[in-house]
C-alpha cells in the first residue's frame, strides 16, 4: 500500500469517526428537545382539560355573559386542534401554535376578568379551587416553555456550529422554534382605578 492511499484511508476513518460521534450528539440533543416539547404539551393540555370544569361553574351563575364562555370554548377547541409533531417543531409550526394558545389566554382572561362582576361566583369553592389550579397551570406552562427554549438553544448552536453544521445539513437535522412573548406584551397595561 502506498503512503498516499494509506493517508486517505485514514482521514476517510478519521471523519467518519468524528461524523459519527456529530450525529449521535445531534440525536441527543434532538431527542432532548422532544423530550421538553412533550412537557409543554402536557401543560397545555392539563389547561385544556380544566377549562370545562371552569365553564360549567361560570354557566351557573344567572346571567352570565354567554358571548365570553362561547369565546372561550372557541378558544379552547382551536388551540386543542393545533397541535405539532415533535419532528415538526419548525419556527413557523411553533409561532402557529403559539397564536393558538395566546388566543386562549386572552380568552381566559377576558372570563376572569369579567367574573369579577359576580359576586355569589367568586364566593363560589369549587370556582376559586379552579381558579387556582388555571393560574398554577400557567406558572407551570411558562416554565416548561422556558426549558423548551433552554433545550432548543443548545441543540440550535449545535446545529449551527462548525463542523456539526454539516454533518446536520447531510442528515437532515434543522433549526427548531423557539417560543416568544406574545406581541404587545413588552408593554405594561394601563390601570386606572
Amino acid at each position: 500500500m502506498s503512503k498516499g492511499l494509506i493517508a486517505v484511508i485514514v482521514v476517510v476513518l478519521i471523519l467518519g469517526f468524528v461524523g459519527c460521534g456529530k450525529y449521535n450528539g445531534l440525536v441527543q440533543k434532538d431527542e432532548v428537545v422532544k423530550e421538553s416539547w412533550a412537557g409543554v404539551e402536557s401543560q397545555y393540555q392539563r389547561r385544556a382539560d380544566l377549562i370545562p370544569n371552569l365553564v360549567n361553574t361560570v354557566k351557573g351563575a344567572a346571567d352570565f355573559e354567554k358571548s365570553t364562555l362561547t369565546a372561550v370554548i372557541e378558544a379552547r377547541s382551536k388551540a386543542t386542534q393545533t397541535t405539532i409533531s415533535a419532528d415538526q417543531l419548525t419556527p413557523e409550526n411553533i409561532a402557529k401554535f403559539q397564536a393558538a394558545q395566546d388566543q386562549l389566554s386572552g380568552s381566559l382572561s377576558r372570563l376572569l376578568v369579567s367574573v369579577e362582576q359576580y359576586p355569589n361566583l367568586k364566593a363560589n369553592q369549587n370556582f376559586l379551587e379552579l381558579q387556582a389550579q388555571l393560574e398554577g397551570t400557567e406558572n407551570r406552562i411558562s416554565v416548561e416553555r422556558g426549558k423548551f427554549n433552554t433545550v432548543v438553544k443548545d441543540y440550535n448552536q449545535e446545529v449551527r456550529t462548525f463542523p456539526t453544521n454539516l454533518f446536520a445539513g447531510v442528515f437532515g437535522f434543522a433549526q427548531k422554534g423557539y417560543f416568544t412573548a406574545a406581541p404587545g406584551s413588552d408593554k405594561a397595561p394601563t390601570v386606572q382605578f
